[in-house]
């Protein structure tokens, strides 16, 4: 079951011992006697138990930085034993963990791992470290379950869509499409477990964990906060958050969901969060409009061209890994199909914002969300 909520129908809700150190007496004293009167004497001053120490009283610590080509964003509460200089340490840890994950999985660079499988496609399998294999293999996995709309060989298609610091507003040509599109496909994808290596078989393919290398890095961000003993943290890359645990009074923590036609900074819902990932695919973040149609990045992998059904798909999983895949993958497949992938994973919920501007969500989620506004009607 779903919630579909048309655009004119979009309800708001409203979010947001003390004893003396005399010596012990041998006989019974008498009342009133000397003996009596200092034992008083001595006994007066610890009458009053000593002053109490005040409550631990939990403050907030935030920082930012930035990563994986976009913003980092981290809060935690001190507690009793992690004081702010002690979460701000965790903090320099988390980020240099999402930099070591950044330089394992980049494609940027011509050593690295992935780049050294790109330039043997065709020819040769490769060698990698288990934590590249392991989300090469969940990433091929990610294929499997969701009909090949999540798939990581899109980057067989770079050069043609330039939507990052090469943006060009000019589409390929329906050739140069097609030119490319036979190197596109999950299936060309060979893991061997044992020798931990990556086999491309067709020369021109390409791999790129851009889809799920950030949600990976944001789980081991969070483990390493962990480890440094906070309980009441979020980290954050991009459309990317974990939250974990609780705020000082109780309350979950909450992300705002962007209105995908509205300005930066205006969110159409909040969701609230414990112990749980978040993530986010629009078509407004890497975009272009012509002739009143919007080209974005996230691309089908079986047209080659941006996916049309979905403006904005929020995913709830207990991971952001998970969160970080599954947002993609749902964007392309549509209300329909994508939500029948979410409601057969554990945990999962989502919110879809479809190309009509409706909004969907999740039986799954429907408490823990709070719709505020409509969202934008525009291309």
């Amino acid at each position: 079951m779903r919630l579909v909520i048309p655009l004119s129908a979009v309800a708001l809700l409203a979010c947001h011992d003390g004893s003396t150190s005399a010596a012990p007496s041998t006989a019974p004293s008498a009342p009133g006697s000397a003996e009596t009167a200092a034992a008083s004497t001595l006994a007066a001053p610890d009458a009053t138990p000593p002053p109490s120490l005040p409550p631990f009283a939990p403050s907030r610590v935030t920082g930012t930085d930035a990563a994986m080509g976009t913003h980092i964003s981290l809060a935690a509460y001190t507690s009793p034993s992690a004081d702010e200089a002690a979460v701000r340490k965790a903090f320099d840890a988390c980020v240099s963990e999402i930099r070591r994950i950044e330089s394992l999985m980049t494609t940027w660079r011509p050593d690295a791992e992935l780049s050294r499988v790109n330039a043997a496609a065709g020819k040769a399998p490769v060698s990698v470290s288990p934590e590249t294999f392991d989300i090469v293999k969940e990433s091929v996995h990610a294929s499997e379950i969701s009909e090949g709309a999540f798939d990581i060989t899109f980057e067989s298609l770079h050069g043609l869509w330039k939507f990052d610091q090469d943006l060009d507003p000019h589409p390929p040509t329906d050739a140069q499409i097609r030119a490319k599109l036979p190197l596109v496909g999950y299936r060309h994808i060979h893991l061997d477990e044992t020798a931990h290596t990556i086999y491309l078989d067709q020369a021109g393919t390409k791999i790129s964990l851009g889809g799920i290398a950030k949600g990976y890095a944001v789980d081991r961000a969070a483990k390493v906060l962990r480890d440094s003993g906070l309980t009441s943290f979020y980290v954050q890359a991009g459309g990317d958050l974990y939250a974990a645990g609780t705020k000082p009074d109780g309350s979950a923590w909450s992300a705002g969901i962007r209105d995908p036609r509205g300005p930066e900074g205006r969110y159409f819902a909040v969701i609230a969060l414990r112990d749980h990932a978040f993530s986010t695919a629009g078509d407004y973040e890497r975009s272009y409009v012509i002739d009143g149609k919007r080209y974005h990045h996230i691309i089908d992998p079986k047209t080659g061209r941006p996916a049309t059904a979905s403006r904005s798909v929020t995913i709830y999983a207990p991971t952001a890994l998970l969160a970080d895949e599954i947002d993609d993958a749902v964007f392309i497949l549509g209300p329909e199909k994508g939500l029948k992938l979410v409601e057969s994973l554990d945990g999962v919920g989502a919110v879809i914002v479809d190309a009509k501007n409706n909004v969907h969500v999740s039986k799954r989620i429907e408490e823990a969300l709070h719709l505020t506004a409509v969202p934008t009607d525009a291309p």
